[in-house]
């Protein structure tokens, strides 16, 4: 246990010109540990991972980690290019050498992760929950030394996040986690590595999940106490040494010696850190003039043994009306979502005129081609202006050069910020949320639900967390396990 099997030292490393993610950071892991990784949303958790894995390589520093020592990833999503294999050829893929034996060993995890499935069936054909599960399978098959899990709850349900958190406190060998379930992290955490997004540091700490979250909650308000201390300090130096610099002979001496301690006070003032930001509160205005039945639900379709069943339902849906779908992995929400929202849905009908705001949790509605700025303002108002698009931006913390990247190159968590963004702009008379916590940073989460349930017009939401459903009012409720 004490050994260490991973070292960071003075690692610095960035992906483009003036986007830092590390510089100088240093940590150490130690065999058999179980820890956390924290993090805003794009401070580069992920980025770490690839650096273990030899994914990235840094810029100055080193990386050292034990000899023999094997890694596995489990991705927070599917590569875009894996959708098209079929399950075997996706685990196939995990491994450099042909596996002989690899249908059993297929059969062996997926146990593990508490799914089945064919083995020629597309990946593409998962819901999302059977996705994240393979993801995992797909790291946990190659029985690493290492075990990197990158978001590993998000799309599970309730039985899912049990067999993960039963596995990982079994697990032998050494495991990172980056996650936003604080319940799930705090079950297992040993210790925690605090990537600071504004130093590009990271901080070590030990203990449990909540204990480690408290500490840094504590030395942030340390902080900020003691920059109000001398701020006060510092302006009431300042204003004795104007009155003896105009004073003149000694006196501006005297006031030239305080203008040095002026300067010594000012730099030893803490930089407030960027993590303590929070998306600003917002609203998702409602289409206006619709009133009436916005949708009407006369039959769903489940899947049962891998085959989708129409079953019968009656589900009427008013402006202001809520309805939460629940049920397992892969009973079919997500495909009901889908067909709801192209409107390719049997059984479905939705009042003519009534635009369709959707968060998909692939967040495949967003073009991952263009930039956070074209985004935004495509889905703005034609009175909309620059000055108002950049500042709505700045609310998901999405500053000026954020806007100029394209989609695809932002991390899962801004992709997030950017659909809320964007949904917020469309002015939708529907709502439509598939899993819309996932990725998204714990602190952002009431902020979300908060604009969610202040949102006018009819919705739909697909959500496996518990603590953020209970702060949206729901109306109605349909499981599709029960059907």
């Amino acid at each position: 246990m004490d050994e260490v099997i991973l070292k960071f030292s003075n690692v610095s490393f960035e992906w483009a010109t003036n986007k830092p993610i590390l510089n100088e950071a240093s940590f150490s892991v130690r065999r058999g540990s179980k820890i956390t990784l924290m993090g805003q949303n794009g401070a580069g958790k992920s980025t770490i991972f690839q650096l273990i894995t030899g994914e990235s390589k840094p810029e100055g520093g080193a990386i050292n980690i034990n000899n023999n020592l094997t890694t596995a990833t489990a991705k927070q999503v599917i590569p875009r290019e894996d959708l098209d294999l079929t399950v075997k050829e996706f685990f196939e893929k995990c491994f450099r050498e042909k596996v002989y034996d690899i249908d059993k060993k297929i059969d062996d995890i997926l146990e593990v992760v508490n799914f089945t499935t064919p083995h020629d069936r597309p990946v593409k054909n998962l819901s999302g929950g059977q996705q994240a599960r393979i993801l995992l399978a797909g790291a946990l098959i190659q029985n690493p030394d290492l075990l990197l899990l990158d978001e590993p709850t998000n799309n599970l349900d309730k039985a899912g996040i049990e067999h993960l958190t039963k596995f990982i406190l079994e697990y032998p060998k050494t495991c990172i986690v980056i996650s936003h379930d604080a319940d799930f992290l705090n079950t297992f955490t040993e210790g925690v590595l605090y990537l600071d997004i504004f130093s590009k540091k990271i901080e070590q700490y030990t203990g449990d999940y909540f204990t480690v979250v408290e500490e840094i909650r504590l030395r942030l308000e340390r902080e900020r106490m003691k920059n109000a201390r001398l701020e006060k300090d510092i302006s009431h130096r300042k204003e004795q040494a104007n009155f003896f610099a105009q004073k003149g002979g000694h006196l501006r001496d005297v006031s030239s010696k305080m203008r040095k301690k002026i300067e010594e006070l000012e730099s030893d003032i803490v930089d407030l850190r960027r993590e303590d930001k929070t998306i600003k509160n917002f609203s998702i205005p409602a289409q206006k003039d619709i009133g009436g039945v916005i949708l009407q639900l006369d039959s769903v379709a489940v899947s049962k043994n891998h085959k989708f069943v129409n079953k019968k339902v009656n589900i009427t849906l008013n402006k202001k009306e809520r309805l939460l779908l629940t049920g397992p992995n892969g009973i079919g929400k997500t495909t009901l979502l889908e067909k709801l929202a192209s409107g390719h849905m049997k059984g479905e009908h939705i009042k003519a005129g009534v635009k369709i705001g959707y968060y998909r949790q692939d967040f495949s509605t967003l073009d991952f081609n263009v930039t956070v700025y074209q985004t935004l303002s495509n889905a703005m108002d034609e009175d909309g202006t620059e000055q108002g698009l950049r500042a709505h931006a700045a609310g998901f913390l999405l500053d000026a050069e954020i806007l100029k990247v394209k989609i695809g190159s932002l991390s899962e968590g801004q992709k997030g910020l950017v659909a809320f963004a964007t949904i917020a702009l469309e002015k939708p008379g529907l709502l439509i949320l598939d899993e819309p916590t996932n990725h998204i940073n714990f602190r952002h989460i009431p902020v979300i639900a908060k604009a969610i349930n202040n949102f006018d017009g009819a919705m739909i939401l697909v959500s496996h967390v518990k603590d953020f459903v209970e702060k949206i009012k729901v109306d109605f409720t349909l499981d599709l396990g029960s059907l």
